[in-house]
């Protein structure tokens, strides 16, 4: 799966999450970093070769803050003159048919203030549903978006938490179940160079490994006693 990560960000270099989202992407030719005010400082948008980069990809990924309740007017100024009629819908459209589209939003506000009764008013599932009726409208999959609230007030084991699942969400298929999860991090161990860890670290990678893999055994065994008896896990 090639996944292509469009982001949004006028001054970026000065953004703390931003930079550290960048710095977070794994080494993998199936990823693309696509900032699109470094590509189009004059704003002038080819759009042909944008067409060609998403077509090139199956997970797109639109990466930005959240900006009075929408994203930063690069962004849209993109999807205005990129998702044209013929090639993302009608006659002879749909090039994008298929395919994934995930949202990465870093939010300045906490969670419990986007929520009826909150500060804001309005879920994020309320606030994205543009993005949800372009999905619809080009036949793709809209996918659970992945919010970062508040940043600057994370401790570090949760911007390390963020980290993991960042990956995750841009590297693996079914990313919020799991079994997917579980066999990502046991593919991540692999490429681990054992000799560059410290005396002892292999002994708790074989533990880590044995366990991950014993409680996958039981959750399957499970699943199919609840199958038989006509439930679900």
């Amino acid at each position: 799966m090639k996944t292509l990560i469009i982001v949004s960000h006028p001054d970026i270099d000065e953004s703390g999450s931003q930079q550290y989202l960048k710095e977070a992407l794994p080494d993998s030719s199936e990823i693309t970093y696509h900032h699109l005010e470094a590509t189009y400082p004059d704003g002038e948008i080819d759009i042909e070769q944008e067409q060609a980069l998403l077509q090139k990809h199956d997970r797109i990924i639109f990466q930005f803050p959240l900006y009075w309740y929408s994203s930063p007017p690069m962004l849209k100024h993109w999807l205005d003159e990129v998702l044209t009629e013929n090639f993302a819908y009608g006659y002879g459209g749909n090039k994008l048919k298929g395919k994934e589209l995930g949202l990465v939003l870093v939010i300045g506000m906490p969670e419990k203030e986007y929520q009826v009764g909150g500060n804001e008013g309005f879920s994020l599932s309320a606030l994205t549903t543009p993005y949800q009726a372009m999905a619809q409208k080009t036949q793709m999959q809209f996918l659970k978006p992945f919010l970062i609230f508040q940043f600057h007030y994370m401790t570090e084991n949760e911007k390390k938490r963020i980290l993991i699942a960042y990956q995750q969400y841009l590297m693996i298929e079914k990313f919020d179940t799991l079994r997917a999860k579980e066999a990502w991090v046991l593919d991540q161990m692999e490429t681990i160079d054992e000799e560059m860890l410290p005396a002892g670290s292999s002994f708790i990678l074989d533990q880590v490994k044995e366990i991950i893999e014993d409680n996958r055994m039981e959750l399957d065994e499970i699943q199919m006693y609840l199958e038989q008896a006509g439930g679900s896990l």
